[in-house]
């Protein structure tokens, strides 16, 4: 046998948590989506496949001929949507985010258009999404062989966060985990090591981070940092650096220290561990769904059920100040 024929096949995800999070969301009413430029068919079978699902209910946004035209070469229903005529795709993200802030809809989904063009929307100033929180991306990732989803930020948004970005960071990494369903949520502020070092700035940041966190500037998880990689998500490594802590070797949230470490951590997962993404902006006025031409369907779902979860968490949160 050839070392090539030796090798083990890839191990295949059965996507048990994110058929979970589909699960839970569809607990709830679907919520009224924005979708800016749903303009092939990759975003329109989305929409398509999430309504029917009562996850979503989809208002497109986008040119109206162009959108029927797709809807009907790839004979998708579209019937019962509603559809907001938009120019182009600068246009369509604008009069997505007008939706929203009319109250129409309670979440932004990406379609066929540049991201950046989406969130340049969003974080205008004088129309856009902005909240006093930084807009942050958390990836939920659907690892195989691992007991429960993995949420990574920031690998989409912001490049090289400094200590006050990354207080933010953190705390809509805990939100989205309370409301995905965790009832303890354990964050690693992720670095090269397990040792504050001077020379090494992101150490420094856990460490404050962790401080902060404890004197309730950060609420809602128990953080412990830094944390190297190997550390934070196994007990037996852990064990081994004689690392006692609550997080280590059991985190549920891994927090790294620039875009690039996520960028590549994430994928890593994606393309050696077959795990699969399910992407979300946070911190604007409602959650924004970000989804690729390359995710499987039900990452896509798994996308827009984590949105639905949000705004329900939302709508639970509004009703309890009420009372």
């Amino acid at each position: 046998m050839s070392v090539i024929e030796a090798e083990a096949p890839v191990r295949q995800n059965a996507h048990d948590k994110f058929h979970a999070l589909v699960a839970r969301a569809q607990t709830h009413p679907p919520v009224n989506v924005a979708i800016a430029h749903p303009c092939d068919q990759v975003s329109l079978e989305s929409a398509v496949a999430a309504a029917r699902l009562r996850l979503i209910a989809p208002i497109l946004v986008g040119p109206e001929s162009r959108i029927r035209e797709v809807a009907s070469k790839h004979d998708l229903d579209i019937g019962s949507f509603e559809v907001v005529d938009a120019e182009y795709s600068n246009d369509s993200a604008s009069k997505a985010v007008d939706l929203v802030r009319e109250g129409r809809a309670e979440a932004l989904m990406k379609g066929s258009l540049h991201t950046d063009e989406l969130m340049a929307a969003v974080v205008r100033r004088d129309t856009g999404l902005r909240t006093a929180r930084r807009i942050s991306h958390c990836f939920i990732m659907d690892v195989p062989g691992h007991d429960q989803p993995l949420i990574i930020t920031d690998a989409a948004v912001n490049i090289a966060p400094d200590l006050k970005a990354k207080v933010d960071i953190v705390q809509n990494a805990i939100d989205l985990a309370h409301a995905l369903g965790s009832k303890e949520v354990r964050v690693a502020i992720l670095s090269a090591m397990e040792s504050v070092n001077p020379d090494v700035p992101s150490t420094l940041e856990a460490a404050a981070l962790c401080k902060m966190a404890d004197r309730g500037q950060i609420t809602g998880g128990i953080l412990d940092g830094p944390l190297a990689l190997d550390n934070a998500i196994s007990l037996e490594a852990a064990a081994i650096k004689k690392i006692a802590s609550p997080v280590a070797g059991r985190a549920n949230v891994l927090v790294v220290p620039d875009l690039e470490a996520g960028n590549m951590l994430a994928k890593s997962l994606s393309f050696l561990a077959g795990a699969d993404a399910a992407g979300i902006v946070l911190g604007a006025k409602v959650p924004i769904i970000l989804t690729s031409r390359a995710d499987e369907e039900i990452a896509r779902l798994a996308s827009c059920a984590v949105a639905q979860l949000l705004v329900a968490a939302r709508r639970a949160d509004a009703s309890s100040a009420i009372q």
